[in-house]
């Protein structure tokens, strides 16, 4: 395609889309820039709005609690004093007068008399023993709770004295009748306000918070308070207090930070409240920690186990928090935490915090940054566009026509050059340059013509030197195979040599003069052999002497056998090295059925007597494959090249550490992979791009034909030769691949 009819792209287009791309960047990352401020100041206000919200609403919520406390303290010191009054008084008269015993055999107060909703109740269970000491406290803190209860009942719902003994007082204005519908088996033991108070559970004998639970009378959930009173050494009483929860709980929910949320936990991991909680039909308090062993407990209170789990999280982080740390980050939920310890019973207020509820107005004011820049980037390109086309774009379009004139060979064109700007510049020096093209385009068509057969005869020339230096490599691979096969008859000739030297040695040592001595001296004694073999000192030695005699000839007739075996075994051997020269020497077909695990064998075959020598230790690894179809010769050639020059390179290894691995394998569906891998020298880094080239040689005594004429011959039966290596010391691995079509059966 000819430069006139290419697609252009206009410049003025192609540089204000350059200029609005980086412009574009710019005010991308300004408003990174501005987002990533703006997300730092508001995360820090809302942050501290949110400890500021969390320590004002811990202030609110605590008050009742600490209210209670100070209640108790006034309750504990006017009943210890009441008690100390009566104790000198009998209330015997007065007690009757208000408390009767009822069929059940519990104590309540006279029906006839009561009034639940201003007047205190009592109840004593059946099996307390009511006698003067129990009666003066049970009268005193029905007149404690007389003339202090009505004022605490406008905070608080119940006021009651637990007297350790089984009997309870208390003002319940909201459950008039309590005592009169309570169960005979009624104990306060039962309850955990009372366990909480006892010696062995509050040794510091201070005030005490129970967690929540459901009252069973009224239905409703509640929290109490209790305080113990010691006298004389001993626990007489306990004041408490219950906190109706519902209205705490439906504040917690709903009184919240735009976004955010509250919790309100125990340490233990009672849940007070949560905005997900159901308490419908429930009768105990969830646990955190324990939810887990309650089956179904996670989905039925909090909805799913996600909240569950989610709820966990943020207790374990406010439990292990560092102390004196109030707000907390919880990444694995993308929230902020504020939490506060509630004076008194010590419930975490927690408020939670999302960060999107921070992150939002940041990215609110980013998006609007960005549309302004980008409108404001927008009215600046079309302003610039304008310009570019009257100064820039309409003068070069000129200057374009002009260049296409100038590619067609006509050089007549005519040019804006009055301007004194880079356009007229410019404008100028192609006009000069259509001159001096037009002059230099005659002299190069001449030029052309001779350059056209100076380079045909150059390559006629290179043609014959690529000629010469292939039949070159192939003689000199064709050497290096009679070599090896010459090389291997010497070595196996030698062994010979040395077995017939020793078997003569052995014939020569033999000591059968000794037979003749022993015949002559039984000929000499024939007529008194018996007499001589028994009695002559010399006839004695006789016999031990003939069967020592022939065990040696024995041993010496086994052993020339087994040297005459070995001569047998290498002529053998030297029979087997020429005939598979031989096979491979007749002049091959160009294809033909080839067992390559056998070929790979005949390669080592080749290569065995200076493998032997060397103490070259040889690890195959031949898959079985079927015949394929290739050249015989030329493979032999290459893979008696390649374990040859493996043995030269294992020459700088230590004899007990040479290894040759030999491997074939099928690397693809239709090619196989010969692998000759030696720990010897490697290769250098730098030598490795021209190890195939004619003349290239890592080997001392090396010519430097024999991998260039393997890599031709791979090449020419549409195969491969690549060699791989970490470096020198490195070892190296030379890889064959050869197509592998299957070999067709014969008619």
């Amino acid at each position: 395609m000819s430069p006139s009819s290419s697609p252009r792209v206009p410049l003025a287009r192609s540089t204000l889309l350059k200029m609005g791309v980086r412009i574009g960047v710019i005010i991308a990352l300004c408003t990174l820039f501005s987002y990533l401020h703006m997300l730092h100041t508001v995360r820090t206000k809302a942050l501290a709005q949110l400890q500021q919200h969390v320590a004002e609403r811990s202030e609110r919520e605590q008050t009742l609690f600490v209210l209670a406390e100070d209640n108790h303290a006034f309750l504990k010191k006017a009943l210890e004093e009441r008690i100390r009054v009566l104790e000198r008084e009998d209330v015997s008269a007065r007690f009757e007068s208000l408390f009767a015993r009822r069929p059940d055999g519990t104590v309540r107060n006279r029906p006839e008399l009561f009034d639940g909703k201003r007047q205190v109740q009592g109840f004593i269970s059946p099996n307390v023993v009511i006698d003067d000491g129990f009666r003066t406290r049970f009268m005193a803190a029905y007149d404690v709770l007389t003339r202090y209860g009505p004022a605490i009942g406008v905070r608080f719902t119940t006021t009651y004295i637990n007297l350790t003994e089984g009997g309870i007082v208390g003002f319940w204005p909201w459950a008039p009748t309590w005592a009169q519908q309570i169960r005979p088996d009624f104990s306060i033991t039962d309850y955990e306000d009372y366990t909480l108070t006892l010696p062995e559970n509050n040794p510091q004998r201070q005030t005490i918070w129970t967690g929540i639970y459901l009252e069973t009378v009224s239905n409703v959930w509640m929290a109490s308070v209790s305080t113990p009173l010691d006298m004389d050494g001993h626990h007489v009483a306990s004041i408490g207090n219950d906190v109706l929860l519902d209205e705490f709980m439906h504040r917690t929910v709903n009184d919240h930070l735009p976004g955010a949320y509250n919790i309100i936990f125990r340490e233990d991991g009672q849940l007070i409240a949560h905005p997900e909680q159901r308490v419908e039909g429930a009768t105990t308090p969830y646990n955190i920690l324990s939810a887990a062993e309650q089956p179904g407990a996670e989905a039925h209170r909090l909805g799913s186990k996600e909240s569950a789990a989610h709820l966990r999280g943020i207790f374990e982080r406010v439990k292990n928090r560092e102390p004196g740390q109030t707000l907390l980050a919880v990444p694995e939920y993308g929230e902020y935490v504020a939490v506060m310890r509630l004076k008194g019973p010590g419930w975490y207020l927690v408020t939670v915090l999302p960060e999107s509820m921070v992150s939002r107005p940041a990215f609110a004011a980013a998006r609007y940054v960005l549309l302004i820049g980008l409108l404001s980037l927008l009215l600046e390109l079309v302003i610039m566009n304008r310009v570019l086309q009257r100064q820039i774009s309409h003068p070069l379009e000129k200057l374009t026509r002009a260049t296409g004139k100038v590619a067609t060979g006509d050089f007549q064109v005519a040019l804006d050059t009055a301007r004194q700007d880079e356009l007229g510049q410019l404008a100028r020096a192609f006009q000069h340059m259509a001159d001096g093209v037009q002059r230099r385009e005659g002299a190069l068509r001449q030029a052309h013509e001779g350059l056209e057969q100076r380079v045909e005869a150059r390559t006629h020339e290179l043609e014959e030197v690529h000629a010469q230096w292939i039949q070159t490599a192939r003689r000199a691979g064709m050497a290096e195979i009679a070599t090896n096969v010459l090389h291997n008859v010497g070595n196996v000739l030698n062994s010979v040599y040395t077995s017939v030297q020793l078997a003569r040695d052995r014939t020569a040592g033999m000591r059968v003069e000794h037979v003749g001595r022993v015949a002559r001296m039984l000929e000499e004694h024939q007529s008194d052999l018996t007499t001589f073999l028994t009695g002559d000192a010399r006839g004695q030695h006789l016999m031990p002497f003939l069967d020592k005699l022939g065990e040696n000839l024995r041993e010496d007739r086994a052993e020339i056998v087994s040297l005459m075996d070995d001569v047998s075994r290498y002529t053998e051997h030297i029979g087997d090295i020429v005939k598979v020269q031989q096979n491979y020497a007749r002049l091959p077909r160009l294809h033909e059925p080839v067992d390559l695990a056998l070929l790979v064998e005949d390669a080592l075959r080749i290569n065995s007597a200076g493998l032997t020598r060397h103490q070259v230790k040889v690890v195959r690894n031949l898959v079985s494959l079927p015949p394929v179809m290739t050249d015989k010769h030329k493979t032999l050639m290459i893979l008696v090249n390649l374990v040859s020059n493996a043995r030269y390179a294992l020459d700088t290894v230590a004899p007990g550490e040479r290894r040759l691995r030999v491997t074939l394998e099928q690397s693809s569906t239709n090619r196989v992979r010969i692998g000759i891998h030696d720990n010897g020298m490697g290769i250098a880094p730098e030598l490795r791009p021209r190890l195939f080239q004619p003349g290239v040689t890592s080997h001392t005594h090396g010519h430097g034909f024999g991998l260039h004429a393997s890599a031709l011959a791979a090449q020419e039966m549409g195969g491969s030769l690549t060699v791989h290596s970490e470096g020198s010391g490195h070892g190296a691995t030379f890889i064959l691949e050869l197509p592998s079509p299957p070999a067709q059966p014969r008619a």
